[in-house]
């Protein structure tokens, strides 16, 4: 079955939707849409010095990626509005990974492949890397759930019931690192951020509980990545892109379902 390329792809896009969905959820509730996008574009640099080193691209990515989110940490609060620290790093970040990989020499690179992902390229390897990821971002995520909702909802009442946001904070670090490097393939590090935050924000006007909105986040990027597929496969057009657009559909139908609710509501009243 692995054998079509089609199948791969799929696998791939739902294996990236369903790290995607709990860690984008948190990405929406602590507004950090930047952060995410400025750890993604890191992660070109990642795949330079992957490359250079003749490694996989896994571990270099998430290195850069994680380097990349912890730096932003530790500046943040020192002198520095966020939005300026994060606009600076991030385009620094792609800026220098697009040089890094013009010095690389002897080395055949598809340069649109990483920033726009090549998702119909997607191998077997590939397969095991993006699902063990996704495995890995899950199970982080459930492990320090309550944790997290508490250091998210308010520092104060975490610091009460004796929990470090600080430390929880390290672990969405830690969770978004590794996502960035399984989406590389699928989305590329330009579309990235976009598939943390739209089925999450598509995802809030349909649910009531946390839990709710990150199990209707899943089913809508696992939902966009087969239509996107399906799309970019009738229409000849981009997979990653495609995918992303889909995504970007379901946003506005949910947000013009929210503002029906809305008139309704008001209406009644």
């Amino acid at each position: 079955m692995l054998d079509d390329f089609m199948t791969r792809a799929t696998l791939a896009g739902i294996g990236v939707a369903l790290a995607a969905a709990p860690l984008g959820s948190f990405v929406v509730w602590r507004r950090m849409a930047y952060f995410g996008d400025a750890t993604a574009h890191a992660a070109i640099l990642g795949v330079a010095l992957s490359l250079a080193l003749e490694i996989s691209i896994f571990p270099g990515a998430v290195a850069v990626a994680l380097l990349m989110a912890l730096t932003v940490t530790l500046l943040s609060g020192r002198g520095y509005a966020m939005d300026t620290l994060l606009g600076v790093l991030a385009h620094s970040a792609l800026a220098f990974g697009l040089v890094a990989v013009s010095f690389l020499s002897g080395i055949r690179i598809d340069l649109m492949a990483y920033l726009f992902g090549d998702i119909l390229a997607v191998s077997r390897g590939d397969l095991a890397v993006i699902w063990g990821g996704a495995a890995l971002v899950v199970a982080l995520i459930g492990w320090r759930w309550s944790a997290l909702l508490t250091a998210t909802l308010n520092e104060e009442l975490a610091y009460a019931s004796g929990i470090d946001p600080k430390r929880e904070q390290l672990v969405l670090t830690l969770a978004l690192a590794i996502t960035v490097a399984v989406a590389i393939k699928v989305v590329g590090v330009l579309l990235i951020a976009a598939m943390l935050i739209i089925p999450a924000a598509a995802a809030r006007p349909l649910s009531r509980t946390p839990e709710g909105m990150v199990v209707i986040a899943s089913g809508i990027g696992a939902a966009s990545a087969v239509i996107g597929l399906r799309a970019a496969y009738v229409l000849d057009t981009p997979a990653g892109p495609s995918i992303v657009c889909v995504a970007a559909a379901s946003f506005a139908g949910t947000s013009v379902l929210r503002v029906v609710r809305a008139g309704m509501a008001g209406g009644r009243t």
